[in-house]
């Protein structure tokens, strides 16, 4: 059997896990997340969430891929034949996500096109809904194909399947030694230029205020816990995969906790940079932040292209923004591609090529439903169901497993005997109380919510048909594959 792939350095595998946790989530939650909720005061159940849940599960999904030297189903094959189920099923909610996800880095290329020039006008909410997506009335009143956005998906469908078909070191190393460094260069040029902007100060001063009353409310805990989950790529089998590649002398625990610091940081520098420009925003329109602040799609897409309007040198602002938006989608569609070819190629011996190859064209495909008019209202549907519903209760399930049922000690004793520092009875009990109990409480409430409202305000049967048929679908479809008879992955092992 051929040896399995190697990252090059650890600098490299450290890169590639910071790409695949940074994303387009830390540019534009984390900052709204801390503004809602405290402000400065906001970073105490953050920074508590990232030692008890975030480093602890990056520690766990680390060691498991290294020891056993897999993709998902592969590991959770490898802990019992009867668990390959679950690897398939966050292979699954992985593709969802590559799918949709693409679009949104469409949108990114395409605006930092028109940054150059403010494209977007005077009314950037009229554009960016009606010129520019042709947003329809419903999700399933697809209209037209819009060009722009297929063109852009195909040229980062393109990307993407090159990074993968060069392999491990060669490919999504390579790419990531570049784009990561770049990402953080850029922001932090873009920080030097918007913090001595007019307002900016008290942009800053909106998101930092501590507010420390809100420590009193449990919800702000949960927040601060599932932002840590949704920013780290945990629980949907991509840190699975990613440290399979690892050599197998490899330090688990620094490697897993700089991870995690350098995600949180980076989040940390995009709530400087977006609330500087915020509070510019406000300085030069006599309004509040508070009235300009939002988060999601409006905010990088509507928000930020009209603050933009309002700067000193325009198309420099808004052409590194959209440019640090675009790399940090890239580097993470990369490693949610990469999770999903390499448990095929595990599963059933086939070429790096051939897989991805077959992976992005079916992605592909997919994604052109996504370029039309219906294609943001269903891509808002999938995301809030797949964030709030499937990756959720996939990490809940896997750390119940894990915890309650193979158990945490063998795991702990491999990842010490390769590791500087050494973690014990707290890293356990972190696993088996504190994240669960987190994880089990915002899952339950997350479906207590959509089943008391219907997100959105959408059609019930828009709903039942993109969103809550998801995990059901995604259950099926991983015991068809789970039951297939391996041809290569999990008959010999490496």
């Amino acid at each position: 059997m051929a040896q399995r792939e190697q990252w090059g350095s650890r600098t490299g595998f450290v890169l590639a896990a910071v790409g695949s946790a940074i994303g387009l989530g830390n540019i534009w939650r984390f900052p709204y997340m801390a503004y809602e909720n405290g402000g400065g005061a906001f970073l105490i159940p953050y920074i508590f969430a990232l030692l008890t849940a975030g480093i602890p599960f990056m520690i766990l999904e680390f060691g498991m891929g290294q020891k056993f030297r897999g993709s998902a189903p592969k590991v959770f094959r490898a802990l019992g034949g009867k668990w390959e189920w679950l690897g398939w099923m966050q292979v699954v909610v992985a593709l969802v996500i590559s799918i949709y996800y693409v679009a949104v880095i469409g949108w990114t290329i395409n605006y930092t096109g028109f940054a150059l020039n403010q494209t977007w006008g005077a009314d950037p909410k009229a554009f960016f809904f009606g010129d520019y997506l042709g947003l329809s009335s419903s999700p399933l009143a697809l209209g037209g194909i819009r060009w722009p956005i297929l063109a852009a998906c195909t040229l980062a469908w393109a990307v993407t399947w090159l990074a993968i078909t060069s392999g491990v070191r060669k490919g999504i190393e390579r790419a990531c030694k570049i784009l990561i460094p770049l990402l953080f260069v850029l922001v932090l040029v873009l920080i030097a230029r918007v913090v001595n902007l007019p307002g900016a100060m008290t942009g800053l001063n909106y998101l930092f205020h501590p507010d420390f009353s809100k420590l009193a409310d449990f919800t702000v805990w949960a927040d601060a816990y599932g932002q840590i989950f949704f920013s780290l790529s945990i629980g949907f089998s991509i840190m699975l995969a990613y440290s399979s590649y690892l050599p197998k002398d490899s330090d688990i625990n620094n490697n897993a906790a700089m991870t995690v610091f350098i995600n949180c940081g980076f989040s940390l520098l995009a709530g400087i940079m977006i609330f500087s420009v915020l509070g510019n925003m406000a300085h030069a329109t006599g309004q509040e932040v508070s009235d300009v602040a939002g988060a999601g799609v409006g905010l990088a897409f509507i928000t930020i292209p009209a603050a933009i309007n309002t700067m000193p040198a325009p198309a420099f602002v808004g052409t590194l923004f959209f440019l640090c938006l675009t790399m940090a989608g890239v580097s993470s569609h990369i490693s949610i591609v990469e999770a999903v070819s390499s448990s095929f190629i595990d599963k059933f011996g086939l070429s790096r090529k051939r897989t991805a190859t077959m992976v992005c064209g079916f992605g592909f495909l997919m994604t052109l439903v996504f370029t039309t008019g219906g294609g943001l209202l269903i891509l808002d549907i999938v995301d809030h169901f797949v964030n709030n519903l499937c990756i959720l209760g996939l990490a809940l399930a896997e750390i119940l497993l894990m915890s309650y049922i193979v158990g945490l000690d063998d795991l702990n004793a491999h990842v010490n005997a390769v590791s500087d520092f050494k973690v014990g009875l707290a890293w356990r009990l972190c696993l088996k109380l504190v994240t669960v109990a987190v994880l089990g409480y915002t899952f339950v409430m997350n479906i207590v919510t959509d089943l008391g409202t219907p997100y959105g305000g959408y059609a019930q049967s828009d709903l039942a048909l993109l969103g809550w048929s998801l995990l059901p679908v995604a259950f099926v479809l991983a015991l068809v594959v789970s039951r297939r008879q391996a041809s290569y992955g999990f008959v010999r092992q490496n």
